[in-house]
């Protein structure tokens, strides 16, 4: 099977799973009808992924945004706190508000599939990680206040989640256009009290 082909295969597949777990849960879904809806038989289903949670587990990996936000970090930080957290924040929001399907799947199922709670925290791990990183480098650029550097990628990706939070749950408070400005005005309170 040629990469193009199995590629497309592969992304119909996890396209339909989204879209069946998301309507029935995921233990209301067989492997045959993700696989019918997807236009493959069950075997094409099993040669890519295995098994279901193999496939939910790949479905994380293709919509979460580790990968995303990595490319964030290595090319598009200024080294100006307020313009570095709204550019991270903005596109976390975004990543998280066109993976929301993806995500509410997770948080219903999380617990009861042994791993997947583990398995599906690696993307806010990574992007920890990422945030520890940077604000250790402000710190040291003498551009943030002597705290320390995991306490505030912490708080800071705490802060944007429950925001992301409130508006996958569709939140009426939350149009485009103030989540927008609420994201702006939380940054800017947080660069604030993080600036010497």
């Amino acid at each position: 099977m040629t990469s193009n082909r199995k590629q497309y295969t592969t992304e119909k597949i996890i396209t339909a799973a989204i879209d069946l777990f998301s309507k029935n849960g995921y233990n209301g879904v067989t492997t045959e009808e993700i696989a019918k809806e997807a236009g493959f038989s069950e075997k094409t289903l099993f040669r890519h992924f295995q098994s279901k949670q193999n496939l939910l587990e790949q479905a994380i990996d293709r919509y979460h945004y580790a990968e995303e936000m990595r490319a964030i970090f290595d090319s598009k930080l200024t080294w100006n706190l307020m313009e570095d957290l709204l550019l991270i924040s903005q596109n976390y929001h975004r990543i998280m508000h066109r993976n929301r399907k993806m995500l509410r799947i997770i948080m219903k199922v999380g617990e009861n599939i042994p791993g997947l709670h583990e398995y599906s925290h690696r993307h806010p791990h990574a992007l920890k990680e990422f945030l520890t990183n940077y604000f250790a480098e402000m710190k040291n650029r003498k551009k943030l206040v002597p705290f320390d550097p995991e306490k505030i990628a912490i708080t800071f990706l705490y802060m944007n989640y429950g925001l992301a939070h409130g508006r996958m749950n569709e939140d009426p408070a939350f149009t485009d256009e103030r989540f927008a400005k609420l994201i702006e005005e939380s940054v800017a309170l947080f660069t604030r009290g993080l600036t010497p």
